[in-house]
């Protein structure tokens, strides 16, 4: 293996370092478009108030039934 100037060496870990600057800055751009709820809400809004009109008439219907079960063991 030949060895590399000083120079060369410097060079390279400066191009290193700019690479990993830039996948860096990368990622966090990706990590902040992923994180964005209210975009990803906006996005699927249709879907969003489907979820929570079954997951509302689910938990009602436990409230319910845990209320119809109660009222009956007082009688």
């Amino acid at each position: 293996m030949p060895s590399q100037s000083p120079e060369a060496i410097r060079a390279s870990i400066e191009e290193t370092r700019r690479e990993l600057a830039f996948s860096v800055n990368d990622l966090r751009s990706k990590v902040a478009e992923l994180t964005d709820w209210r975009r990803q809400l906006a996005e699927n809004r249709r879907g969003a108030l489907v979820g929570a009109a079954v997951a509302g008439f689910v938990v009602g219907g436990g409230v319910a039934a845990t209320f119809s079960l109660i009222t009956r063991r007082r009688r």
